[in-house]
């Protein structure tokens, strides 16, 4: 039996054929079983551990993820299970958009950090009175949160232990009543009674996006810093797509995962009219789009400002497009919602 069993909750494995939701605050996706190395055990645990695992990596072996991870799925997220292999599960995550299936991106991933009870539509999921009473005019249930911290913890009560320690930036959230005392119940997936957020940690998922993307900017460049990880997408770890898949997800607005999918899901405008929150594109002669970077500022002249994921610097980087970058510059986009 493998770790990740040992650690996992009793509830049996989700079917073939059944949806199911990550019950980890950072589930990894993987080519195939046989891609995770020993380096990679904390980010197959349950509890799950990203920043042990990042942190835990030399350059050479975050490198060497390129081939072995493909996205990562957060807390709550849903999944199209498409068969079992042992403890792994192929499956398809529903809420990232690829050209690699009609339904969303598919990979492998530990089947023990999925659950079929989502923390939302179980029967008998409740407050407890006296929380609820004190603030009923506060009262949030069925209205969806997202993470704004770069990292935070659900717990069992506010003065209890840890429920889901980890949770990143980016992750959604139903709240289930009122806060209380500074802290949020919200639905956690594999649990039958809420969970605890801290309050100033969410915010409420806004009904449209920013008319200003400078706004989504911002949210991205929280993140700076943050490691470069093939396929990430926390703030533990993240690559080109994945920051500007994170960021949008902020403001309620669902990307495609990978950086050519976003080219074709995004408008095109002129060069020398982008502004801060657009989207440049880089491609080399012959080839796809291979990167994705933000407008950090509306340019000057010839130079241009992008805050992006870069592999080669290993962290979420503000830097000018110069060299190599300049050259394989192809184009810059728009979201419009």
């Amino acid at each position: 039996m493998s770790l990740g069993s040992l650690l996992a909750a009793s509830e049996p494995l989700p079917s073939p054929g059944e949806e199911a939701v990550v019950c980890v605050a950072v589930a990894t996706m993987w080519t195939a079983p046989g891609a995770v190395r020993p380096v990679d055990e904390p980010a197959l645990r349950v509890p799950a551990r990203p920043r042990d695992w990042v942190e835990a990596m030399t350059p050479e072996e975050r490198t060497d993820l390129d081939g072995r991870t493909l996205t990562q799925l957060l807390l709550g997220e849903r999944v199209q299970v498409v068969e079992l292999h042992g403890d792994w599960a192929r499956v398809i995550a529903l809420g990232q958009p690829s050209s690699l299936d009609p339904l969303g991106y598919p990979g492998w991933m530990p089947a023990y950090q999925l659950s079929t009870v989502d923390g939302i539509h179980v029967a008998g999921v409740r407050v407890a009175a006296r929380h609820r009473d004190r603030d009923a005019v506060r009262d949030r249930t069925g209205v969806w949160h997202i993470v704004e911290a770069t990292a935070t913890a659900l717990r069992d009560d506010p003065d209890a232990a840890l429920a889901v320690p980890g949770v990143t930036f980016g992750t959604r959230l139903l709240a289930l009543g009122a806060p209380h005392d500074g802290w949020l119940p919200v639905a956690v997936p594999g649990r039958f009674e809420p969970a605890w957020a801290i309050e100033d940690d969410v915010a409420a998922v806004p009904d449209e996006a920013p008319a200003d993307h400078a706004e989504v900017l911002a949210m991205a460049d929280r993140l700076r810093d943050v490691p470069y990880v093939w396929g990430g997408v926390s703030a533990y770890g993240v690559d080109c797509s994945g920051l500007v898949y994170l960021a949008w997800r902020r403001f309620g607005i669902t990307l495609p995962r990978d950086a050519h999918d976003q080219a074709s899901a995004t408008t095109q405008i002129e060069l020398g009219q982008e502004q801060p929150g657009d989207l440049y594109f880089f491609a080399r002669p012959g080839k796809g789009v291979h990167h994705v970077a933000f407008v950090a500022s509306a340019p000057v002249g010839d130079t241009r400002l992008m805050l992006h994921a870069c592999g080669e610097l290993g962290r979420v980087v503000l830097e000018p497009i110069a060299g190599e970058r300049a050259e394989t510059l192809v184009a810059v986009h728009r979201v419009t919602t």
